[in-house]
Parts: C-alpha cells; structure tokens; sequence
C-alpha cells in the first residue's frame, strides 16, 4: 500500500473500513479503492482509497476508538446541486443531519458540505454583509445558497 503523499488521513473504523471506503469512492470523481488488505475471517483489515485525488487509509481497529466531530471532512461544493445531493447521500441510511452545514454518515465519519459561494459571501470586506451571512448560515442545517445571498443583500 504506497502512498503517494506525505501526508494521509487515517480513519479507524470499528468493522466497516471496506464498506465505507466503496461508499465514499461513490460521492467525488477521481476516487476509487487503491488497495485491500486482508484480514481475519475474509474481512479487511485495512483499505486505500483515494477521494477526489486525496489518498485515506481505513483500518477495521475493533471498538476501542470511535470516529467524531474532532476530525471532518470539509467538502467544497459548486453550487445548490452538489450540496443537496451530497447532503443526501451522506444522511441517507442512517446518516444525521447537524448544524451550519455539518453532518455524519452512517459509518459516524463528520463532514462540512459548504459551498464556495458561501466562502465568498462571508469573506466579503463589507464586513455588514458578510455579517448577515454568518447570522443566516448559523441558523441553517443544511446550507441554502438563495437565504445566504438573501441576507447578503439585505432582503
């Protein structure tokens, strides 16, 4: 299992490494399983995949470290469209919707589904607007670009 880059997030999973990386390879182009490996029983062990060019290792470690919000994945989108259907898919089965953006799938791995319009709006240098749009993403499960743009205009 080579790794490309210095640097590789590592996901402990109790039993659902190989699972949640064919899952996650789903959700980004330029993402697939790069290696398996295998361990007791016919279960792997460990899992390589990439997710949009980003190498991850998954270990199956048993029940001793569960994965929580300390560490997600920050996910920028394009528009309405990706956020949606991301946000879908990820709470789909399981998955539990939290706040400004947040969530958790099914395997308890934490993502930020944010679109970039947001990052624009709120990094604005007229402070007031920007402002607006912070209050109105704080209110927000799931981000809404129209309410962000609402309250970057004022209306």
């Amino acid at each position: 299992m080579a790794t490309p880059q210095k640097i590789t997030p590592f996901l402990w999973f109790n039993d659902q490494a190989e699972e949640a990386a064919k899952f996650y390879v789903t959700l980004f182009d330029d993402s697939k399983i790069l290696s398996v490996m295998p361990g007791p029983q016919g279960k792997a062990m460990g899992v390589q995949f990439q997710l949009a060019g980003i190498v991850f290792q998954a270990l199956n470690g048993g029940p001793a470290h569960q994965l929580n919000e300390a560490f997600s994945l920050f996910v920028t989108c394009e528009d309405q469209q990706e956020v949606d259907s991301l946000w879908a898919r990820l709470t789909a089965n399981g998955g539990q919707e939290s706040r400004c953006g947040w969530l958790k799938d099914r395997f308890g791995l934490s993502w930020q589904i944010v679109p970039r319009r947001f990052m624009e709006l709120v990094g604005d240098p007229d402070r007031t607007k920007a402002g607006r749009v912070m209050e109105a993403m704080l209110k927000m499960t799931k981000f809404d670009i129209a309410a962000l743009e609402r309250a970057y205009a004022g209306t």
